[in-house]
């Protein structure tokens, strides 16, 4: 990257800075959004006289569009310089904070949130990564993306609290009311943010690339979203069937293909002297392949959890926001405590260590959930396994953030911090798209099975709920259900349908957790890549834990 007076020595940077704070409230309002609106589901439905899949539309397009437009807004704050970037970015994103608190309409919170919100958000956060790195050295810099990490962490599990008490209590408008006055509390405080003279880039934006780079992840994301819908091959309600299959392979096939071209593009930029969107070559660092991985695992995870535990907590239980951000507070409590921990134990065990210690941890507070989606909850197991969440997720958000960073070299750090953030927002659509759609998926296939072996249900009305189900279903409670057949079906068979829907819905969440903990396991096998307890120092190489420079570009090692 060509850049205008070339790499200076960072000015002043140390433990003592105090860029950390508005860079930690800029994170914190940026992943607080996604939480809030998970405990506010029923309220969302309720007011705008919609549906869950329509509510999970929005969560995923929210990091969609976040995800398609990072590597841009990376690129973008290179160009103008990344204070700037951070702070136009800010400024984007309290407008669309304003018009979702305002929304009169699905569509408008949609367009506020999901598509203004997320585009100030994708000018935000690679800015914010790379001045993390240009403001800190060595432990101080470990420890300053450990306290971002976990601050990110209790943005997504603080958000079912916070949001829970103002949706109860007043409403969840008041949630993006309060991030426009956080959003200028942090430009008021943004002069503590010291830049590196020298890092603005002199060359000019690659157009194409943005625009490939952006349409291919969109089509992935929209595929998965989808399928529920347009189901996998069979057909359900898709819009065309080509060769008779559904359009969800298709329209994947179409994302990957897209991006496929996307890297043959950035290929030729490079041979033709010019400067691309995504410098293909740092993908070849191991080490920054792995911290990809662990921050997509991460967030798809996480946020494939906070979709589906809060559903099972609101529509299964009848809690209201303020009850199911009580039982998801043990989350945010570990996650914070382990962040902070696994940030200083990081430079001693190693990020490997600590990484596989907080994938393993996840994975067994899955099937501690596992174990307690039952009819009634199971107060204190439920707790434990939501702890256990949020410890794994606090070691795993100590040591990415740092790995990816310091994999690369200064020029590019903002270009590190889209593919950080390309990553976590691919992860968080994916978690969202995918987990709700299996859900979906097995919510259906369940209340189907179980209808047909009940001997109590008629046939005729065992026919008619599976052309019914053919036509899509959704999580709504199973009074509201009762309701609703108590107009079509003979009041004796209307017990039987609810109970074998309330069993499925049970079905549904736990195939959802059975998801999320089997990624968190195909994880582990990328983090070998991943510094060690001594990392070998390599000239242009920085390790996890202190300054070298940026290591080059080693051959794919299969991360």
């Amino acid at each position: 990257m060509t850049t205008g007076a070339g790499p200076t020595a960072a000015p002043e940077v140390g433990a003592g800075s105090r860029a950390v704070v508005p860079l930690a409230l800029a994170q914190f309002i940026m992943v607080l959004d996604s939480s809030v609106m998970s405990v506010s589901i029923s309220q969302l439905v309720e007011e705008f006289d919609t549906t869950v899949s329509m509510i999970q539309l929005a969560i995923t397009l929210y990091a969609l569009v976040m995800a398609a437009l990072m590597l841009t807004g990376g690129k973008i704050g290179d160009l103008m310089g990344r204070l700037r970037a951070f702070r136009i970015g800010l400024v984007i994103y309290a407008v669309g904070s304003a018009l979702t608190a305002l929304a009169p309409t699905v569509g408008v919170l949609i367009v506020g949130w999901s598509v203004i919100e997320g585009a100030g958000a994708a000018l935000v956060l690679p800015a914010l990564a790379a001045l993390v790195a240009g403001n800190y050295e060595g432990p101080a810099r470990a420890r300053a993306y450990g306290l971002i990490g976990g601050v990110a962490g209790a943005g997504i599990a603080i958000g079912p609290l916070l949001g829970g008490w103002l949706t109860t209590a007043y409403s969840w408008r008041w949630v993006f009311a309060g991030e426009v006055v956080i959003v200028v509390v942090v430009l008021a405080v943004s002069g503590w943010i010291l830049e590196r003279a020298g890092d603005r880039a002199t060359s000019r934006l690659d157009v194409t690339g943005a625009v490939l780079s952006a349409l291919g992840l969109a089509l992935v994301v929209i595929g998965v979203l989808q399928s529920g819908t347009w189901g996998w091959i069979r057909p359900l309600d898709s819009p065309v069937t080509p060769f008779g299959f559904a359009l969800t392979p298709f329209v994947i096939a179409a994302g990957l293909g897209v991006l496929w071209v996307f890297a043959a593009w950035e290929r030729h930029v490079v041979r033709a002297g010019r400067t691309p969107l995504l410098d293909l070559g740092n993908l070849r660092i191991p080490a920054l392949r792995a911290g990809l991985a662990g921050l997509l695992t991460q967030n798809f995870v996480l946020l494939g959890l906070f979709f589906a535990i809060p559903l099972y907590l609101q529509v299964v239980q009848g809690f209201d926001a303020l009850e199911t951000g009580i039982r998801l507070l043990p989350t945010s409590v570990a996650m914070l405590v382990a962040a902070a921990l696994g940030a200083r134990l990081g430079g001693r065990l190693g990020a490997r260590a600590m990484t596989r210690a907080g994938l393993v941890t996840v994975a067994l507070a899955c099937l501690v959930l596992l174990a307690t989606i039952d009819p009634e909850l199971s107060g204190v197991p439920f707790a434990i396994g939501m702890a256990l969440l949020g410890l794994g997720a606090g070691l795993l958000a100590s040591q990415l953030g740092n790995v990816v960073q310091s994999a690369v070299p200064p020029e590019a750090r903002s270009e590190a911090g889209g593919l950080q953030y390309t990553a976590q927002n691919l992860g968080s659509s994916l978690g969202t798209a995918l987990v709700g759609a299996v859900m979906v998926a097995a919510l259906g296939s369940a209340t189907l099975s179980l209808i047909g072996e009940d001997p109590d249900v008629e046939a005729s009305v065992a026919e008619q709920a599976g052309t019914r189900l053919s036509e899509g279903i959704e999580y709504v409670p199973p009074g509201e259900l009762e309701a609703a057949l108590g107009e079509v079906v003979a009041p004796d068979q209307v017990d039987d349908l609810v109970d074998a829907y309330a069993t499925a819905q049970l079905t549904g969440v736990k195939t959802g957790i059975l998801v999320c903990a089997a990624v968190t396991l195909l994880a582990l096998p990328s983090t070998r890549n991943l510094p060690g307890r001594r990392p070998r120092a390599r000239p242009g190489a920085e390790s996890a834990a202190g300054p070298p420079p940026a290591a080059p570009a080693d051959p794919p090692t299969g991360a």
